[in-house]
């Protein structure tokens, strides 16, 4: 790194630290509260009933730490990055999944034992009244989302398909909102703890709302992008090329991505996650997508002129996360995308090695522009071919090591296929490569 950009890349490492400090700090004292909460509103009347309410504060809580979490709030995105923020948000929506069964359970048995009457009968009676009734509807709009969302499910369904099912999720919030404002009980004990709990719904809610509606729609009121160009880089990959307004007051960098909505050409709820395919500039954006689903598939045929609707820069799969001097970027596939970008970056200082790894060379998208990127900063280039198997894994401890010897020196961005990345970080573990040096992005997206 240069003696420019190191007292920069310290005060971004501080302002990372301090960020993760304050969002683990937030969820600690959350969950202190949510417990003197509880324990201040006093037992119920039987010990399920008891346990249903503390479980009901736990959900409602988790509710609104997955909506801060669906936000995308750039102080997170920057401090964790968007891999990791949806593993958060899988899990999260597990627990939410499960905490949606066991809290009108213990409710409902709680109630049955009070009346002496089976739990089937209690459903039916507490059923009638229309605050349960908004409960039990966001529960079983929670069970069919976490139902589809289930792996099996999910390779059937379309990325599209997939993505309209998940905003069922704002329904199960407004439900989920107006059943606490008619049942809650634990939150109305006195004053402070109504201010505490309307506090976080109103700043989960107004993150939500802020982060994904109010700042896009500035941006892109701002920018105006439109289709400037579209370009076939093989038979089922195109680029498209964006220009807009002040690009310059975009605050995007290579390596991050924008979720891409093109008005008129499809519907408004059909959205793709698409990587900046290069450097992004005060003149354009460009992104390059291969035509797997019903998006990406239909980009060759956007009208030049054409309005578009982007929503980020997302992700920390960028420059500013290295720690070292050199470094090595890998692609697989179509992931090669941020990889090209970061190539190009100008923030990209020291010795660079790619490695590009095709099925078969005519699959190598964009490999042209990366030589000559290659050519102009001096940094070796691989393209790796052939079908993986038993005699054949180019991503192993040793032939990684072939390839860059002193890879435990160097910061590593990988980019491609899950199995091809999961490859690549387990024999960069077993080269013990730290940790810190290894940035990944998966293709994956919180919400």
């Amino acid at each position: 790194m240069t003696a420019v950009t190191q007292p920069r890349v310290l005060t971004f490492r501080r302002s990372i630290r301090l960020a993760r400090v304050a969002i683990v700090a937030f969820v600690v004292i959350n969950l202190v509260a949510v417990q003197l909460m509880f324990v201040a509103a006093g037992p119920g009347k039987n010990i399920l009933g008891t346990i249903g309410r503390l479980l009901g504060l736990y959900l409602a809580l988790v509710m609104a730490l997955q909506l801060l979490l669906v936000a995308r709030l750039p102080v997170v995105d920057r401090a964790y990055g968007m891999d990791r923020l949806t593993h958060w948000h899988r899990w999260t929506g597990m627990a939410i999944f499960w905490l949606v069964l066991a809290h009108p359970a213990f409710v409902l048995l709680g109630f049955a034992r009070l009346d002496g009457i089976s739990f089937l009968a209690e459903v039916v009676n507490l059923g009638k009244q229309p605050p349960v009734l908004l409960g039990m509807s966001a529960a079983a709009l929670v069970v069919v989302i976490v139902v589809l969302s289930i792996r099996a499910a999910r390779r059937r369904l379309s990325y599209e398909a997939w993505h309209t099912i998940h905003l069922l999720l704002y329904v199960v919030v407004l439900l989920g909102v107006l059943h606490q404002v008619y049942e809650g009980t634990a939150f109305k004990v006195n004053l402070f703890t109504q201010v505490y709990w309307w506090g976080l719904w109103a700043f989960a809610l107004g993150a939500l709302i802020t982060g994904r509606l109010i700042v896009p729609m500035i941006r892109n009121s701002r920018h105006r992008l439109r289709v400037a160009a579209v370009v076939e880089e093989s038979g089922d990959t195109v680029s498209v090329h964006v220009t807009g307004r002040s690009l310059d007051r975009l605050p995007a960098a290579a390596g991050q991505f924008f979720l891409w909505r093109f008005p008129g050409h499809n519907g408004w709820w059909q959205v793709n996650p698409f990587s900046l395919s290069a450097a992004p500039n005060s003149r354009s954006l460009r992104l390059t997508a291969k035509g797997i689903g019903a998006t990406s598939a239909g980009l060759r045929d956007l009208a030049i002129g054409a309005r578009v609707y982007a929503e980020g820069p997302y992700g920390a799969f960028t420059l500013a996360h290295r720690v070292r001097g050199a470094t090595v970027l890998i692609a697989g596939g179509i992931g090669v995308t941020p990889i090209r970008a970061l190539l190009e970056d100008s923030a990209l200082t020291g010795h660079v090695v790619v490695l590009y790894r095709v099925r078969d060379a005519h699959d190598a998208v964009l490999l042209g522009e990366l030589k000559n990127l290659a050519d102009v900063r001096r940094a070796r280039l691989h393209l790796i071919t052939g079908r993986s198997g038993p005699d054949h894994q180019p991503f192993a401890p040793d032939r990684l090591l072939g390839l860059v010897p002193d890879i435990t020196a160097r910061d590593v961005y990988v980019c491609g296929p899950e199995a091809m990345t999961t490859a690549v970080i387990d024999s960069l573990r077993r080269l013990r490569v730290p940790a810190r040096q290894v940035h990944a992005e998966r293709f994956r997206l919180a919400g």
